[in-house]
C-alpha cells in the first residue's frame, strides 16, 4: 500500500476505512468488526471515527477491531466543535481514548469549525501531543480562508490534515484548498468517495472500468486517489466490498483513463464553498 506522509511527519496508508454509521445496532456489530479487520489485512490499515458517529459507538467498534493489532493500525478521531475548548477538547479525547482502547490517536481532528477560537483548539491539540495521548492534528470540513487563517497561527503549520468531502461530482475543493494543502504538505482525507452510494455511473467511467477489468466504483475510488497528497476512506462493512475498495490502490490510469474522466465529470467552473455530506 502507497503511504503519504504530512509535514510533521504522519506517515498512512493512502487508502483506509471510515467507520460513520457503524456502531448504531448491536446487530451488526460483528460485521462491522469484520470489515474492519479484513480491511486491516488488505492493506487499509487508517481507521477513520469519531465521538459524533453513534455517540462513540463506532469508536467502540474501532476499539474491538484493532485490539491485538493496534501498533500496526493508523487510528483517526474527531473532536465535535462544541467539545473543542482547551478543556473540553482534552477531557473529549479520553472520552475517545477509552472507547477505542488505546493508550493513543495517532491523528486528532476538529470536526467543523467551532465557535471556539482555532488557537484554543490548537493548543489543546498539543497538549494532548506533549502527554502522548495524540501524535498529530489536524481539522476537518475547514474551507480556504479558515485554513489560510489556521496557517497564521502559532501552532498552525503543525496542522496535518483537511478532511473533507471529495469524489467524481463534487470537485470543488481542487480550485483551492486542495492546491493550499499540497503546497503546505498536508495530507487531503477524503470523505463519501463514492458519494454515499449517490455517484452518477457514467458511460466514461463503465468503459475506464472496462479496460482494467474492475468495477465501476473501483476506478471512481482510485481517482481520487490519483492525486498524491490524498487519502480516501471509503466505508463497508460488506465482505466483498471491502475487497473491491483495497483493489483501488492498485489501479495505474492511462492518460486516456483520466482524459475521458475529466470530460465527463468536468470539475466546477467557479469557486463555490466547500460542500458537505
Amino acid at each position: 500500500m502507497r503511504t503519504f506522509t504530512t509535514r510533521t511527519g504522519a506517515t498512512m496508508p493512502v487508502l483506509g476505512q471510515g467507520t460513520w454509521r457503524m456502531g448504531e445496532a448491536a446487530s451488526r456489530r460483528k460485521d462491522e468488526v469484520a470489515a474492519l479487520r479484513l480491511g486491516f489485512e488488505l492493506g487499509m490499515t487508517l481507521v477513520d471515527t469519531a465521538e459524533m458517529y453513534a455517540n462513540g459507538g463506532a469508536e467502540r467498534v474501532v476499539g474491538e477491531a484493532i485490539a491485538g493489532c493496534r501498533e500496526r493500525i493508523f487510528v483517526v478521531s474527531k473532536v465535535l466543535p462544541e467539545n473543542a475548548s482547551r478543556q473540553g477538547t482534552i477531557t473529549a479525547c479520553e472520552r475517545s481514548l477509552k472507547r477505542l482502547g488505546t493508550d493513543y490517536i495517532d491523528l486528532y481532528l476538529l470536526h467543523w469549525q467551532s465557535d471556539h477560537p482555532f488557537q484554543e483548539t490548537l493548543e489543546a491539540f498539543e497538549q494532548l501531543r506533549s502527554l502522548g495521548r495524540i501524535r498529530h492534528f489536524g481539522v476537518s470540513n475547514i474551507d480556504i480562508e479558515a485554513l489560510r487563517q489556521l496557517e497564521t497561527l502559532p501552532l498552525g503549520r503543525l496542522v496535518a490534515a483537511n478532511q473533507v468531502i471529495y469524489n467524481l461530482q463534487r470537485r470543488g475543493i481542487e480550485r483551492n484548498v486542495l492546491p493550499f494543502a499540497a503546497q503546505a504538505g498536508m495530507a487531503i482525507m477524503a470523505y463519501s468517495p463514492l458519494d454515499q452510494t449517490r455517484l452518477a455511473i457514467k458511460e466514461a467511467l463503465t468503459r475506464v472500468a472496462a479496460r482494467h477489468e474492475t468495477k465501476a466504483e473501483v476506478i471512481a475510488l482510485a481517482w481520487t486517489l490519483r492525486h498524491p497528497h490524498v487519502v480516501a476512506i471509503p466505508k463497508s462493512s460488506n465482505p466483498r466490498h471491502v475487497q473491491e475498495n483495497a483493489k483501488a490502490a492498485r489501479i495505474r490510469f492511462t492518460a486516456q483513463d483520466l482524459a475521458e474522466l475529466e470530460e465527463a465529470y468536468p470539475p466546477p467552473k467557479r469557486t463555490i464553498p466547500l460542500e458537505t455530506a
